[in-house]
């Protein structure tokens, strides 16, 4: 075992010197127009990126949307429009250590942070006294539960939750599969750093990937504000995903969440959803919006 990380890490040295000398590649258009149009706070000192788009006209509605793992707001871009027509504004952030806003090393990445970020980023708008409906994914539905947890517990500063959303998230740690990646950064061990500098993420062996350890160690508080929501709540799910298999994620979240309706997309779509079924993805959140 030893001489194969060995064999390994001599093979990534020679990788990890010829990356160090690339620049970062530049912007798509599509990405620029992203960054130029979006806006930035600050929080604690650090930047955080943000889009704030105002929508329906006669709508008071407004909808968070919380990203997932390893991307950014820019994950929503296929149905921005579309939930620009139905309310009257439409919000999302990068996480901390993501997308356009900072990353500090070295730093203690938590989830409580970044329900953190996001109450401060409504305060920042203006909008903490304002009911808000979350539309999350992935790393975000572990945000979004935590929101939901201090909204529960009425703690100050609190999200007003209207609705929530979640996709394709590992809400359960008992039945999500992480990549053989996030296991390896996550962890440590002897390829982490080339790993993480090779993927221009040094800031997951600083903590990034933790959310899935802290997913473990916080289960019943975070699993347990699901239980009890007393907040409209669904869940939109591509049953091709790897890392939240069908059937046995969904047989659990059924079992484990009765009060919360569930939309299943077509068997091809996988663990983004948004990305992969844009339409069907903003018809079945529509759908549920409309219901109540």
């Amino acid at each position: 075992m030893k001489e194969w990380w060995i064999q390994v890490g001599l093979l990534g040295i020679p990788l990890l010197a010829v990356y160090l000398h690339i620049p970062p590649p530049q912007l798509s258009p599509e990405l620029h127009s992203w960054k130029t149009s979006g806006s930035f706070f600050t929080y604690k000192g650090l930047s955080i990126f943000y889009q704030d788009s105002w929508g329906a006209v006669g709508s008071s509605e407004i909808v968070v949307l919380l990203h997932g793992f390893p991307t950014s707001s820019y994950d929503w871009c296929k149905i921005w429009e579309g939930l620009t027509q139905r309310f009257h504004r439409v919000i999302a952030l990068d996480f901390l250590g993501f997308g356009f806003s900072d990353k500090p090393r070295p730093h203690h990445y938590s989830i409580f942070e970044q329900a953190s970020i996001v109450e401060g980023l409504l305060r920042h708008l203006g909008l903490q006294n304002q009911r808000v409906n979350l539309l999350s994914h992935d790393y975000g539905d572990t945000v979004a539960q935590e929101l939901l947890y201090r909204y529960k517990h009425n703690r100050t500063g609190r999200v007003l939750i209207n609705s929530l959303c979640l996709s394709n998230g590992g809400i359960f740690p008992e039945t999500h599969h992480p990549t053989l990646l996030q296991k390896l950064l996550k962890d440590g061990g002897p390829m982490s750093p080339i790993l993480t500098r090779l993927m221009n993420f040094f800031f997951f062996a600083r903590g990034i990937l933790q959310y899935i350890n802290q997913r473990k160690k916080h289960r019943d508080r975070w699993v347990g504000a699901l239980t009890s929501v007393a907040v409209p709540l669904h869940f939109i799910y591509g049953p091709s995903d790897p890392v939240n298999p069908h059937p046995e994620f969904m047989n659990l979240y059924r079992k484990t969440l009765p009060q919360s309706t569930v939309s299943i997309l077509d068997d091809h779509i996988s663990h983004y959803p948004q990305l992969e079924d844009p339409m069907g993805f903003l018809n079945a959140y529509l759908n549920f919006i409309n219901s109540f």
